[in-house]
């Protein structure tokens, strides 16, 4: 079974491998999230919960979280 943990860590992991390269930012939708994860959008739910518990101060919500999910502009790098 897929957790909100699951979500986190690979939420995360493509955070740090965006920074590793350079970036400055990681636009992130919670239906890629979740397909990076597990097939298919069925944990919707815990990948949003995953992306607003990384949510940091100059972090940007582009879509609100709503019954079709998220989309958030996660700044890089991150403050520990």
């Amino acid at each position: 079974m897929v957790s909100v943990d699951h979500f986190g860590y690979e939420l995360r992991r493509q955070l740090r491998e965006a920074a590793a390269a350079g970036a400055s930012e990681l636009a992130m939708t919670s239906h890629d999230l979740c397909r990076s994860v597990r097939a298919g959008t069925a944990w919707l739910n815990a990948c949003c919960e995953a992306m607003e518990q990384e949510l940091k101060e100059n972090d940007i919500v582009v879509q609100d979280r709503n019954g079709l999910g998220m989309c958030v502009l996660y700044r890089l790098p991150r403050a520990i």
